[in-house]
C-alpha cells in the first residue's frame, strides 16, 4: 500500500482509535480503585480467586453473546489452541502478577512502576515486529523511565515481593499487549475469540493452583463474605476485569500494541496524584514527589508525539517508520 493510502487508513480510523484509547483508560483506571478496595481496603486474602470468578464472567458473557448472535468467532477445534498460543500463559501471568501488585505496592508506586511496561513494549517491538522509533520518543520513554526510578529509590514502603511482581506484571503486559496485536489478525479468532479462548484455555489450570495453595480455601472462608458493600465491590470487580480486558483488545485492535500502553501512562498521571490524596498508604517523600511529576510528564509528552504525529507510523510489523515523497517515493529514512 502507498503512503498516501496508509495516511488516508489512519485519518479515516482516527476517531475510532481515539474513543478505544479513552474507554480502555477509562476501565483502566477504574478497576485499578476498585481492586485496591477489595485487596488492600477489605484485605480480600485471594487475588487469584479474584481472577478465577473475572475468567468465569468473562467466557459467560461472551458465550451468551455468541449464542444470541451477538458476536461471532470460531467453534473450538485442536487448531485453536495453536491459533491462540502462547497468549494463554501470558495472561494467566499478567493477571495474576497484576492483582498480586496492586495488594502489595502502594497506589501512586504500582503506577509509576507499571511505566516500565512502555520501555519494555517498545523493546519487544523492536526486535520481535522489526519496527523503529524516532528519537523524541525515545527521549520521553527515558524521561519515564528516570522519573519512576527516582521515585522508586525514595519508596518509604519498600516491599520486595511488591516490586518483583510489579516487574514482572510488566513484562507479561508488554508481551501480551505484542502477541495479542498479532493474534488479532488471525483468521476465526478475531476481538471475541481472543478473550474467550484465553479464559477457557487457563481457568482450569489457575483453579487448580487456587486449590493446591490454599488460596481457594481463604476466599471461601473469607469473613466479610456477609458484608454488602465488600460483595458489591467484589462483583464490581469482576465486571470491570471482563470489561478491562475486552478494553484493552479493542485498544490494541484499532491502535497498537505501544499506543495501548501509552494510554495506560495517561491513564496512571491520574491515577497516581488521586492516590496521594486516597487510599492513606502514601508515605509522602519530595524526591518521590519529583519523580512523580518526571515520570508523569514524560508520560504527556511522549502521548502528545504519538497522538499528534503528522507522519503515519505502520504498526503491522514494517521496519521502516518514516518514507520520503520527494524524487524516489520508496527511499527509506533510517531513525535511529
Amino acid at each position: 500500500m502507498s503512503a498516501i493510502g496508509d495516511l488516508q487508513t489512519v485519518e479515516h480510523s482516527g476517531m475510532l482509535k481515539l474513543y478505544s484509547a479513552l474507554f480502555y483508560a477509562g476501565c483502566s483506571f477504574l478497576i485499578t480503585l476498585v481492586n485496591k478496595t477489595v485487596l488492600t481496603s477489605f484485605r480480600f486474602p485471594s487475588y487469584l480467586f479474584l481472577g478465577i470468578v473475572q475468567m468465569i464472567l468473562t467466557l459467560v458473557v461472551l458465550y451468551a453473546a455468541k449464542i444470541r448472535k451477538k458476536v461471532q468467532f470460531q467453534d473450538f477445534d485442536r487448531s485453536i489452541l495453536f491459533k491462540i498460543f502462547p497468549l494463554p500463559l501470558l495472561y494467566v501471568g499478567n493477571h495474576i502478577t497484576g492483582l498480586a501488585s496492586t495488594k502489595k505496592l502502594s497506589l501512586p508506586m504500582f503506577t509509576v512502576l507499571r511505566k516500565f511496561t512502555i520501555l519494555m513494549t517498545m523493546i519487544l517491538e523492536v526486535y520481535l515486529l522489526k519496527k523503529s522509533f524516532p528519537r523524541r520518543l525515545v527521549y520521553s520513554i527515558v524521561a519515564i523511565v528516570f522519573g519512576a526510578m527516582v521515585a522508586a529509590s525514595s519508596d518509604l514502603a519498600f516491599e520486595l515481593e511488591g516490586y518483583t511482581f510489579i516487574l514482572l506484571n510488566d513484562a507479561f503486559t508488554a508481551a501480551s499487549g505484542v502477541y495479542t496485536k498479532k493474534k488479532l489478525g488471525t483468521e476465526g479468532l478475531g476481538k471475541h475469540g481472543v478473550l474467550f479462548y484465553n479464559a477457557l484455555f487457563i481457568i482450569i489450570p489457575t483453579l487448580l493452583a487456587s486449590a493446591f495453595t490454599g488460596d481457594l480455601h481463604k476466599a471461601v472462608t473469607f469473613k466479610d463474605w456477609g458484608d454488602a458493600t465488600f460483595v458489591f465491590c467484589f462483583l464490581l470487580s469482576c465486571f470491570m476485569g471482563f470489561v478491562l480486558m475486552y478494553s484493552i483488545v479493542l485498544c490494541s485492535y484499532y491502535n497498537s500494541a505501544l499506543t495501548t500502553t501509552v494510554v495506560g501512562a495517561i491513564k496512571n498521571v491520574a491515577v497516581a496524584y488521586i492516590g496521594i490524596f486516597v487510599g492513606g498508604d502514601y508515605l509522602f517523600s519530595w524526591t518521590n514527589f519529583l519523580g512523580l511529576s518526571i515520570c508523569m510528564s514524560g508520560g504527556l509528552v511522549y502521548s502528545y508525539f504519538i497522538f499528534n504525529q503528522k507522519t503515519p507510523v505502520s504498526y503491522e510489523g514494517a521496519q521502516e517508520l518514516k518514507i520520503h515523497i520527494t524524487g524516489d517515493s520508496t527511499q527509506k529514512e533510517a531513525i535511529i
